[in-house]
């Protein structure tokens, strides 16, 4: 009901881009080429250290300014309008990992029970399944098409990441995923791509590639909306590296 209540409160009451705080709009157009730097913003990325068992893993945008504030929004503030925009970005580095032409599941990593209750909804799934209706709006993925999986979850609670050195946040998490009951058959005989909305370590990523792989699927690789600027394969404007901060990393 918390979702629905702000998608009314939307409608009525006057809003400002989530981006740069220009008033009448949820998103102006310059936040929202931002977000996709008109198409060339997805690129590989590597946390360093890299944690065993990461995927390659493609970002459609460098985790600072607009980015930033306009993810936040969308996860922490329920601005849930901006999940479309958002997967747009996602979208972008789903293709960048050039997955094929068959069905294209898209699995997202799991929020917790508490952090869904909280916020009033799964902003990770919500992108997801932006991204995924982008994805098919595109062409990518024959057959059943780009759809989400929602088959993992947590077995057991993990402490809040912010704050934590990349050491402690992988053992913060390491066996924290599963496959749920029953849904392992969902996983046979295709890959898929994990999907979340920021990387910073990769640990999170990495313990979901586990669990899918322990259940019998394949990961062919992952994406993400954002990650540090640092982590991009090749070097990106230099506003990305003006004072970036990482308080809600996986």
């Amino acid at each position: 009901m918390q979702g629905v209540w702000r998608e009314l409160a939307g409608l009525i009451l006057p809003v400002a881009c989530a981006g740069c705080g220009r008033p009448r709009t949820e998103l102006c157009g310059e936040c929202r080429r931002a977000l996709a730097r008109d198409g060339r913003g997805a690129r590989r990325v590597r946390p360093r250290p890299e944690p065993a068992g990461l995927p390659r893993v493609w970002a459609g945008a460098p985790y600072a300014d607009e980015v930033r504030a306009v993810l936040l929004a969308h996860k922490e503030r329920g601005a849930l309008r901006l999940a479309g925009p958002l997967g747009e970005v996602l979208a972008g580095a789903v293709r960048g990992l050039r997955p094929g032409g068959g069905p294209l599941p898209l699995v997202p990593v799991p929020s917790a029970r508490r952090s869904v209750a909280g916020r009033g909804h799964d902003p990770v799934r919500r992108i997801a399944l932006a991204a995924a209706g982008a994805l098919r709006k595109a062409g990518v993925g024959e057959g059943a098409g780009a759809r989400v999986l929602p088959v993992l979850r947590q077995r057991r609670p993990v402490a809040d990441q912010a704050g934590l050195s990349a050491r402690q946040r992988l053992v913060n998490v390491t066996g924290a995923l599963e496959v749920r009951g029953g849904a392992a058959r969902l996983l046979t005989g295709q890959p898929v791509v994990l999907v979340d909305d920021l990387v910073t370590t990769g640990a999170t990523l990495a313990e979901a590639a586990r669990a899918i792989t322990v259940a019998g699927g394949r990961v062919t690789g992952a994406a993400v909306v954002a990650a540090p600027g640092s982590a991009f394969e090749i070097d990106v404007h230099r506003a990305v590296d003006r004072g970036m901060e990482f308080p809600h990393g996986r």
